[in-house]
């Protein structure tokens, strides 16, 4: 599904070099739920991101379904990132002057889905998240767990191969994310998603089937 070759990313803060990742190598399977873990600075975002085709390794390769994605030009990695990948952050980052299934529906309506099939995949979607009633509200009208269930179904309305989540918990009180983890299994288990979370928090290591452990850009455990 995805594979890691020797990935290195080093960041330049004038004469300071910072080497963020070091020779990181891993492999993730189709259907697989994966936490990337470690202490802060240990480099698990940035990880992720250049899984994640949202930043690019200084050198290392990323093979994403036997597409080594180093060969795509900007337009076809847009496209692939928009047909292929699925991202949910802890910000949330949906737009406040879209309703719930408008922000869920955006990204297929981007990538010129037909409105019909749009519409109804963002609703079943938001049924799936528990949110069939509030549709129609906008995120000033919801709780902050209810907004990452948004997000979430809008990482899913293109059937991602892939979905991507930093920290999605982050910014959730311990019930709200404990219902966010217990979506992302029921996703997985139901649907076969493969999901790469990273997170911090040692108490939700149970709803990992994998965890991959980095401390100092190096991977500990994989």
């Amino acid at each position: 599904m995805i594979e890691a070759k020797n990935l290195i990313k080093t960041y330049h803060m004038g004469s300071i070099k910072l080497d963020a990742l070091k020779n990181v190598s891993l492999n993730i399977k189709k259907g697989e739920f994966v936490f990337i873990m470690g202490p802060s600075g240990s480099g698990k975002s940035t990880l992720l991101h250049q899984l994640a085709l949202l930043d690019e390794p200084t050198s290392g390769k990323i093979i994403i379904e036997e597409i080594d994605t180093a060969t795509l030009s900007d337009m076809q990695k847009t496209k692939f990132r928009l047909n292929k990948l699925g991202y949910v952050f802890q910000e949330y980052a949906i737009l406040k002057e879209l309703t719930a299934l408008e922000n869920v529906y955006l990204p297929a309506m981007t990538a010129g889905a037909d409105k019909s099939q749009y519409i109804k995949r963002g609703l079943k979607l938001l049924e799936t998240v528990g949110l069939k009633n509030r549709s129609n509200h906008l995120p000033s009208e919801l709780s902050g767990g209810q907004q990452q269930r948004v997000a979430i179904a809008r990482a899913l309305v293109n059937k991602p191969k892939l979905l991507f989540a930093d920290e999605p918990c982050a910014n959730l009180d311990t019930e709200s994310s404990k219902s966010i983890l217990e979506l992302f299994v029921k996703l997985n288990k139901e649907s076969d998603q493969t999901i790469v979370m990273v997170t911090h928090e040692e108490w939700h290591k149970k709803y990992a089937q994998r965890i991959i452990y980095l401390k100092d850009g190096i991977i500990e455990s994989p």
